[in-house]
């Protein structure tokens, strides 16, 4: 059967792809027991993931990262390096009409300042510190578990 051309009435439109740029950290101290990173948890059913956010105009992707972990955690930090960029598609709503997005997460390695995690906006269901070896197991996604894996290597040289 002959590939259906652009112009073919019965084709389906093509969704619009948007670009979606957004911000975020890992958050660090050192525990009692060893380090430990601040971690939320959102959505129904709960998924746990690294504070992040999108960068909103006219701020640049380190503002961002450091306002959104004190919206979501409670947590004041201060900027220690670029962790890694991820880039990932999904579809989605905007504006009513479905929506492909081509979305960049900016991931920065923060370390913990000041303030009382669990103090955090309504869109978060919980912030808590939680052991760094924890966190990978309670990590939802692959990638924000592969930032965090990143992140321990810049923690560990820190150290020496």
């Amino acid at each position: 059967m002959p590939e259906a051309s652009k112009n073919d009435e019965h084709a389906k439109p093509a969704i619009p792809t948007l670009e979606q740029v957004s911000s975020g950290g890992v958050v660090f101290r050192q525990g009692v027991s060893g380090i430990e990173v601040a971690l939320i948890s959102v959505g129904k059913p709960e998924r746990w993931q690294l504070p992040k956010g999108i960068v909103d105009p006219g701020e640049t992707p380190e503002v961002t990262a450091l306002r959104e972990v004190q919206e979501e955690t409670g947590v004041t930090a201060r900027l220690v390096e670029k962790i890694d960029t991820i880039e990932y598609w999904y579809v989605g709503n905007k504006a009513g009409q479905r929506v492909r997005f081509h979305k960049f997460v900016h991931f920065f390695l923060l370390a913990y300042q000041s303030g009382t995690i669990g103090q955090h906006d309504w869109e978060v269901n919980e912030a808590r510190w939680v052991d760094l070896h924890a966190a990978k197991e309670l990590l939802s996604f692959k990638s924000e578990r592969q930032a965090l894996e990143k992140a321990e290597q810049f923690i560990k040289a820190l150290k020496k």
